[in-house]
């Protein structure tokens, strides 16, 4: 065993201090017939450290990153620009070793940066409160739906099929588990339907959608109203910055992924999940919330964890949410790079966004792709081809371009339907390369 350091005498001398006779007897309660035999699993001879760094590099060399391609895929996750001064920050040995603040006195400096990171949140969303972020987007939504049902007393979610698929597959996990209906509404034209259904608990939206369109949000709450239910908005933050936010919409709940704002894409993640909402809805609230306050002499201020639903301090049974850590680290990048671009960085980033998704519309279309919806579009649109969409990617994908994602996986009668998103980063060059690249591939 060359990569475990220990001696056979090392390995029996820790098997005589606990009292056992060999390592099999540590794993006794395994049943025979489950065990892995020595040998079973035909492994290759041991490489020593340098050829087994050759061979993981060999293996490293044949997958796609985006340093090899250009990105056009979106549906959560964006190739946005991060930069420098975030990895910086984050890369300190404080914050990367920080775990839960019990401490308050040992730990300001982690609590600032929380307190920092759930305002930004909350005034981006146009929202009272925002919590100290959850595990990502899709869990935030799923948390923010079993609240509603708690708080209203009803077993019923309305979601429209407008939100991103698999946030509506981790919802259904969680609402079955618990015994909640959900109720899902057709799409109209890539927006949402009538939401107004009876009896559920909440209707939830998603701001913009999963085809990048702009809900009526006013309309949305409306039908919400109708039946008595919460307002549940999924909703870019990024966008939020350029759009009209939720919470100016009379929005309960906004719930969003962070990793726009500062985290790389990394083979889809890490996520940081975003929640804010009404501060009537505090006592409802998964996860944490950080707090400002004063020292008991003197008016220095300091920061202490105000609020914990679930923690080991605190009884399970009366818990709003089982949700325990939270995703600090990440939130911290979101806070650092919100920091660094401020107000006007931001929404410069959205117009850009805005920008360079109109000219690869004109582009594209004009290449031979056809718009499938007609609304207006924040970073990501729909576009009909010829051909199957997941054939068009793949062939795309030998020229160097990330096409975007065919839908037709997710989406009854959407085969030959690619959704492309297009953020701040993409430059017209690259826009016309994919546009020519699809002239090619149709013709």
């Amino acid at each position: 065993m060359p990569y475990i350091p220990h001696t056979s005498e090392d390995t029996q001398a820790m098997l005589g201090l606990i009292g056992a006779s060999s390592i099999d007897e540590l794993f006794r309660e395994i049943p025979e017939n489950l065990r892995v035999k020595p040998g079973a699993l035909n492994l290759p001879p041991a490489l020593d450290e340098h050829k087994l760094m050759a061979h993981l590099t060999e293996i490293a060399a044949k997958n796609i990153d985006m340093t090899k391609v250009t990105c056009f895929l979106g549906a959560g996750v964006y190739d946005r620009y991060v930069p420098a001064t975030v990895g910086a920050v984050i890369s300190r040995g404080e914050f990367l070793t920080s775990y839960t603040p019990y401490q308050p006195e040992a730990s300001q400096g982690y609590l600032q940066a929380i307190y920092e990171f759930q305002s930004m949140i909350a005034e981006i969303y146009g929202m009272e409160i925002a919590n100290a972020s959850m595990y990502d987007g899709a869990t935030s939504m799923a948390e923010a739906a079993i609240m509603a049902t708690g708080i209203k007393n009803r077993d019923r979610v309305t979601i429209s099929e407008t939100v991103h698929p698999h946030y509506r597959q981790v919802l259904d996990t969680y609402c079955w588990s618990m015994g909640i209906e959900v109720v899902t509404v057709p799409a109209q034209n890539g927006l949402a339907g009538d939401m107004s259904t009876v009896e559920s608990a909440c209707v939830i939206v998603q701001y913009p959608n999963f085809f990048g369109g702009i809900e009526d949000l006013a309309r949305a709450k409306a039908d919400a109203d109708k039946s008595g239910a919460m307002f549940i908005v999924v909703s870019d933050p990024v966008a939020s910055s350029l759009l009209k936010p939720p919470g100016d919409f009379g929005a309960d709940i906004v719930v969003g992924e962070g990793q726009p704002l500062g985290v790389a894409m990394g083979l889809g993640g890490p996520m940081v999940g975003l929640f804010a909402c009404k501060k009537e809805l505090i006592r409802n609230i998964p996860g944490r919330i950080v707090g400002r306050t004063k020292e008991l002499h003197g008016d220095k201020p300091g920061f202490v964890m105000t609020l914990r639903t679930r923690e080991q301090d605190i009884r399970r049974e009366k818990a709003t949410s089982n949700i325990c850590t939270n995703e600090a680290l990440m939130a911290l990048a979101n806070t650092v790079y919100m920091m660094a671009l401020g107000k006007n960085g931001l929404t410069k980033v959205a117009t850009s966004s805005v920008r360079n998704t109109q000219y690869a519309i004109q582009q594209l279309t004009a290449a031979g792709g056809k718009l499938k919806f007609t609304g207006k579009v924040f970073g990501e649109f729909v576009l009909s081809l010829p051909k199957n969409a997941t054939e068009v990617r793949d062939a795309l994908l030998k020229k160097g371009i990330l096409a975007g994602l065919p839908l037709g996986s997710y989406y009854q009668g959407m085969d030959n339907d690619l959704l492309v998103a297009v953020t701040e980063v993409r430059s017209k060059d690259q826009i016309d390369h994919f546009a020519q690249s699809l002239k090619e591939v149709l013709a």
